[in-house]
């Protein structure tokens, strides 16, 4: 019996912990117009309450990630998943700008603790041929959490506008209280094994700051900045997205909720589906260049649509072309990193984490000046990227 199947236990409880961090994530996407003129919070500040949360979690992941070796994955985890219970409850509860950016600062804390210690358990009770379906398993429960997250959150606001919040602390804590009960400490000395296997292949460990300063010397360097300039416009258009069409059109949390989901869904179905075929007949540079294209274009066709069903296609082909653009980066820096296979990931989590906390913020004060700057710059820095990828392309 192999070990993937021993542990299909395990490998269950990680998926549900990781979908509900991942889904909380997403709630408040439909939800924060409201929150919006609830609290007469401008863009501003709602682009800074986003990128708290990517802030925290991309200066915590190291530290959690050590932690996770040193005190074991299962502790790492509840603790995690306690503090985003508490986060969740918090933010649901109060009413001042400081504290929602506490809670939303712990969240992001949270989402550092889990996901590492999620990952590593993931990797020690696989064994290397079972890895990466291990690992496909864990990823579906994220994708599918980022997807459902913000129609969730849209369909129980119906119940009120905090009851989401509420709802995703409930779910957390049953969460920690079904892996303190069911899960099983990662087997001892299986991270210690795996890191003494790969310590020939891996860098010299180093600074998350240089690291990113180093980079522009690597081969992938252009991919780093593609990377970089895909999750900058996507999460400058998700941030904005709610106060676009709720100030512009009056839609509600529930209209929302529906037209982000219907694109990340047909993005998700697209990725499991057809994307080896697109990748293999075009290739990743030209499905990177080509994608990049259409997500500026229609970034800035947002600005120009007008009723319900026209914004919802416009944002469907955006979701089609950032959910087919991502994994092709993914690939083509797998190529290039050869025996780096980790640090490369990091790097690229590194530089997504980069545009998710750069992007809220330029989209939020933009948006303050006017309700469609945040849409022209997203447009103008996909376009931008689609150029750099167009001339890489020129130069192979």
């Amino acid at each position: 019996m192999s070990l993937l199947l021993r542990n299909r236990g395990a490998v269950l409880l990680l998926m549900i912990n990781i979908f509900i961090v991942f889904t909380g994530i997403g709630l408040i996407i439909p939800i924060m117009p409201s929150y919006m003129n609830m609290l007469h919070i401008n863009g501003s500040m709602v682009g800074i309450l986003v990128a708290a949360f990517s802030l925290t979690q991309l200066l915590f992941s190291p530290l959690a990630g050590r932690l996770s070796d040193s005190i074991g994955r299962k502790k790492i985890i509840l603790a995690g998943m306690l503090l985003f219970a508490f986060s969740e409850w918090m933010f649901g509860v109060v009413s001042s700008v400081p504290l929602l950016f506490i809670a939303r600062m712990l969240g992001g804390i949270s989402a550092a603790l889990v996901m590492p210690a999620v990952m590593a358990y993931a990797a020690d009770v696989t064994t290397n041929e079972e890895r990466g379906k291990g690992m496909g398993f864990i990823n579906a429960a994220i994708t599918t959490g980022f997807i459902i997250g913000p129609g969730i959150g849209g369909y129980i606001a119906e119940f009120g506008i905090r009851a989401p919040f509420y709802a995703a602390a409930v779910a957390g804590l049953l969460a920690m209280a079904l892996s303190a009960l069911f899960l099983p400490e990662a087997p001892k000395g299986a991270h210690v094994h795996a890191e003494q296997e790969d310590a020939a292949l891996k860098p010299e460990k180093i600074g998350l700051l240089k690291q990113l300063i180093s980079s522009y010397r690597a081969p992938y360097f252009i991919s780093l900045i593609v990377v970089f300039v895909t999750s900058f416009g996507l999460a400058n258009f998700e941030t904005v997205f709610g106060l676009f069409v709720d100030h512009k059109f009056g839609f509600t949390p529930k209209d929302i909720a529906f037209i982000i989901t219907f694109g990340s869904i047909a993005g998700a179905v697209v990725q499991v589906t057809i994307f080896g075929w697109i990748v293999n007949r075009f290739g990743e540079k030209r499905v990177i260049t080509i994608c990049l294209f259409f997500s500026a274009l229609f970034i800035v066709l947002a600005l120009f649509v007008h009723t319900f069903w026209l914004i919802a296609a416009v944002t469907f082909i955006l979701f089609l072309a950032i959910d087919i653009l991502r994994p092709a980066i993914g690939t083509q820096m797998s190529k290039f990193a050869n025996e780096q296979q980790g640090y490369v990931a990091g790097l690229n989590s590194a530089f997504t984490s980069l545009g998710n906390i750069i992007g809220p913020i330029i989209a939020g004060v933009l948006f303050d000046v006017n309700i469609n700057y945040p849409y022209v710059l997203a447009g103008i820095i996909l376009l931008m990227g689609f150029f750099v990828s167009f001339k890489s392309q020129e130069t192979h």
